[in-house]
C-alpha cells in the first residue's frame, strides 16, 4: 500500500496532508525517515509519525512442511485432514499456501502470510523451476522425455506447457522438473504420454529444497537466504 494511504487510513491526515508530513520529514518506515509518498509499503513495515505509530509491523511467517500423503493442500475442510492440521494452532489462522500439493501428493510445501512473495514462488510467468520425484504405472520412454522437453498440449486451457525435463532413474521412476506449476500438471503430462503416476513427491521449489532432516508432518521456518532466494 502506498505511504500516503497508510497515513490517511489510519491517521487524522487527509491524502495531500500526508504527501506534506512526508516531505517534512515526519514520517519513518522501520524507524528510516522517508520521503517518498508513493513508496509501496507492505503490513511487515512499521510506519511512525512524528515517532507515533501509524501501524505496526506484523510478523512474516515462511514456513517448510514435509507433507504426507492424505492431507489436503486447503486451509479447512470438513471431511479430510488438511496441512494446517499438522501446524501449531496459533499461527493456522494467519497463513495461505504457496503452491498446493493435491492429497495424494507428498514432500516440500511452503506456507506463509506473505502474499506478495507467495505469488512470486507460484506465478507460472515466473519459471521458478519445481522439481518432482514421480513413480509411474508403466515403463517411461525416450519418447516421453522428448514429449516433456517439447511441451504437452492441455485442451482445457488452450496452451501448451513450457518445455519440462525428465530425468530418468528406473524404468517406473524419473525426476521431473518443470517451470509453471499448473492444476495437476506432473499427473496430466504422463496421461498425456500414455502413463499415470502413482507416487509423486515434491523436493525443490527453486532454491529451497526439502530439508531431509523433517520427518512426514514436521515444518520449520525457511532461512533468511531461502526466502530471499524468492526476492
Amino acid at each position: 500500500m502506498r505511504l500516503t494511504r497508510i497515513l490517511s487510513n489510519h491517521s487524522r491526515f487527509s491524502r495531500r496532508t500526508a504527501s506534506q508530513v512526508i516531505a517534512d520529514g515526519r514520517v519513518a518506515v522501520d524507524g528510516e525517515v522517508c520521503r517518498d509518498p508513493g513508496l509501496d509499503v507492505s503490513r511487515f513495515r512499521s510506519v511512525t509519525v512524528d515517532e507515533a505509530i501509524v501501524q505496526k509491523a506484523d510478523r512474516a511467517h515462511y514456513l517448510m512442511l514435509n507433507k504426507p500423503a492424505g492431507y489436503l493442500s486447503a486451509t479447512k475442510d470438513l471431511n479430510h485432514q488438511t496441512v494446517l492440521d499438522l501446524i501449531e494452532p496459533e499461527l493456522r489462522t494467519c497463513l495461505h499456501i504457496g503452491g498446493r500439493l493435491d492429497r495424494a501428493s507428498s514432500g516440500l510445501l511452503i506456507l506463509t502470510n506473505d502474499g506478495i512473495w507467495s505469488r512470486r514462488l507460484t506465478e507460472p510467468r515466473v519459471k521458478i523451476p519445481k522439481v518432482y520425484r514421480v513413480t509411474t504405472a508403466m515403463p517411461i520412454t525416450a519418447e516421453s522425455a522428448a514429449s516433456f522437453a517439447e511441451g504437452i498440449w492441455f485442451a482445457y486451457e488452450g496452451l501448451t506447457t513450457s518445455p519440462a525435463s525428465l530425468s530418468q532413474l528406473s524404468s517406473h521412476e524419473a525426476l521431473v522438473t518443470i517451470y509453471e506449476g499448473r492444476y495437476h500438471q506432473v499427473k496430466r503430462m504422463f496421461h498425456a504420454v500414455g502413463n499415470r503416476v502413482l507416487t509423486l513427491h515434491r523436493q525443490s521449489m527453486g532454491n529451497i529444497r526439502l530439508d531431509e532432516t523433517l520427518a512426514p508432518g514436521q515444518y520449520r521456518a525457511l532461512s533468511a537466504e531461502e526466502v530471499l532466494s524468492i526476492q
